[in-house]
């Protein structure tokens, strides 16, 4: 059971990852209501963890990851999948 559940999610942070080497940015469809006061200003962004989605001109929401995502989410998978394959089995 751990070791499919394991190996099930590092597979999916695998292929998530590697769907970021192939996008730039992903525009989501769904619009955000407008709403009457202005955004409040945000402080620059560290290294990209901030910031990773905006609005763009038709209120849908941005989704800009950056550079270094896609290695991360893959070195991370790819862990997690060996880390499934050395569990011990299941003795009954």
């Amino acid at each position: 059971m751990f070791r499919s559940s394991f190996f099930a999610t590092g597979l999916f942070v695998l292929l998530t990852g590697t769907s970021f080497l192939f996008v730039d940015k992903m525009v989501l469809t769904h619009k955000v209501a407008v709403e009457e006061e202005p955004e409040p200003v945000r402080e620059p962004e560290f290294r990209g963890f901030l910031g990773m989605t905006s609005l763009n001109e038709e209120q849908q929401e941005v989704l800009n990851p950056p550079d270094w995502a896609a290695f991360s989410l893959m070195s991370m998978g790819a862990v997690t999948m060996l880390y499934a394959a050395a569990l011990p089995k299941k003795r009954s």
